[in-house]
């Protein structure tokens, strides 16, 4: 679908354009915003009646900034969520929808997300850029879009606006490590757009000579060490430079940035190979892999900086910040996979986990029950759904869970002794002290090293 200008406007539609451009000059915003709905919904690609109407919605709406909530985003939004499933059947049908939410809040996150999701599968690239640039000017605190719009931003070859996406976050996330090495690539990057030394040329005039094919070709097998990693890098890059939105050379950098170890530009890349194939669900999977091990090499990195400066209240702050929203994206991403299988019980049990973890011990325990139909992961099922009830105070529960996990295992193996365990705990805190030494002392019979069984075990005959 493409993205047109007025003079590309249907003739069908130029007239309520012209009532809509005179109602604007009249003050009459309502009646101009119901008539740049109706031209939009006819032709989703008119960008310029986009922006024309979203002004015309903030003028209504005072201008005013909303507040995120809770690690940067809106609370609320149930009729954007509605939304979502629609727009998984019916995209650009879809559109007008987001466009009646935004009606009432037209910095609404929640909702210039989804209508940057949908633009990105209509193909509708200044469109879906303009949705988060509207969330960029009216929640620039909020970080985790700001950080979508910089990505989509390098992924379309435009790093110059993706650093100062990268340099807004840094205003309100000072501490945010992966925008300040963001914005020093995307600069860089930059520069050398400016210096004009990635030009689009074909990738094979480059080349001396055959010689120089031979190794290109050696370059993409195996075993390559970091520097033949590093050289093969940078002739992808200058083919993608050549072409950036052809698939096979965007997936390829994207390899090459994983064998780097480079988590979050091969986030990048895929994430922009998945939107170039079309929704291959294969590069969405690898794409929130790299996500994770992205994640994982921040965290770890926060970690270091606080064991390194314990005093730092700023970056202890970051970190737990970190945290926090690592686990709140955990939740999405877990109940993302769900949506799209949902009668997979392995991915029952990975949202059930996200929830438990970030705290919402009730939303788990469904999504753990039906986890409990795979036999393969049904002991750790289980057991989950004891801690989760024990977190709820529901001790009789959590120790039927638990003696259930038990009847299934025979073997003292590790996952028995932690069963056990969990279980002599729970006796214990509800005074039951024969039935939790009895828990205990199984495990000492076996493993006097586990835990703290043996001190256990050995004072209760002192």
């Amino acid at each position: 679908m493409p993205e047109i200008t007025e003079q590309e406007l249907p003739s069908n539609l130029k007239p309520l354009w012209l009532k809509a451009l005179t109602a604007v000059q009249a003050s009459n915003l309502d009646y101009a915003i119901t008539l740049l709905q109706g031209v939009l919904k006819e032709s989703p690609g008119f960008l310029d009646g986009r922006k024309l109407l979203r002004k015309c919605e903030l003028q209504l709406s005072g201008n005013t900034k909303k507040k995120g909530g809770l690690f940067g985003l809106q609370t609320g939004g149930m009729g954007v969520m509605k939304l979502q499933n629609a727009a998984k059947k019916d995209p650009e049908g879809t559109l007008p929808l987001v466009e009646k939410e935004l009606e009432k809040d037209p910095h609404n996150d929640q909702a210039n997300e989804l209508l940057f999701d949908l633009c990105l599968k209509l193909e509708l690239f200044e469109t879906a850029a303009f949705a988060l640039e509207t969330v960029r000017q009216g929640n620039p605190e909020n970080a985790k879009l700001l950080h979508k719009l910089a990505t989509f931003y390098i992924a379309r070859e435009q790093p110059l606006l993706a650093s100062e996406v990268y340099n807004d976050i840094i205003k309100h996330h000072p501490t945010d490590g992966i925008a300040i090495k963001g914005s020093k690539d995307a600069s860089a990057r930059a520069s050398m757009q400016k210096q004009k030394w990635d030009e689009n040329a074909d990738m094979r005039s480059l080349m001396r000579d055959s010689a120089q094919v031979e190794e290109l070709e050696k370059a993409t097998r195996t075993g390559l060490t970091a520097e033949q990693l590093l050289e093969r890098r940078d002739k992808i890059i200058e083919k993608y430079n050549a072409d950036p939105n052809h698939l096979a050379t965007v997936k390829d950098l994207a390899g090459i940035y994983e064998q780097l170890e480079d988590w979050h530009n091969a986030e990048t890349f895929y994430t922009w190979a998945h939107t170039l194939s079309a929704g291959d669900v294969a590069l969405a999977t690898k794409a929130s892999v790299m996500k994770d091990r992205a994640i994982a090499a921040d965290l770890k990195e926060l970690e270091a900086g606080v064991a390194a400066d314990p005093g730092n209240e700023e970056l202890r702050a970051a970190l737990e910040a970190r945290r926090a929203d690592r686990l709140a994206e955990q939740v999405l991403e877990a109940q993302r996979r769900v949506d799209q299988n949902p009668t997979d019980p392995q991915l029952r049990f990975e949202l059930g986990t996200a929830l438990y973890n970030s705290g919402d011990h009730s939303a788990a325990i469904p999504h753990l029950q039906q986890a409990t139909r795979n036999p393969h992961i049904r002991t750790k099922v289980l057991l989950l759904l004891g801690r989760t009830f024990k977190a709820k105070g529901m001790f009789d529960l959590s120790i039927k869970q638990l003696s259930d996990a038990l009847s299934d295992l025979h073997a003292m193996d590790n996952i028995k002794k932690e069963v056990l365990y969990e279980k002599g705990l729970i006796h214990d805190e509800i005074g039951d002290k024969a039935s939790a030494l009895d828990c205990f002392k199984q495990i000492y019979e076996v493993d006097y090293g586990y835990r703290d069984v043996a001190k256990r075990v050995e004072s209760s005959y002192s």
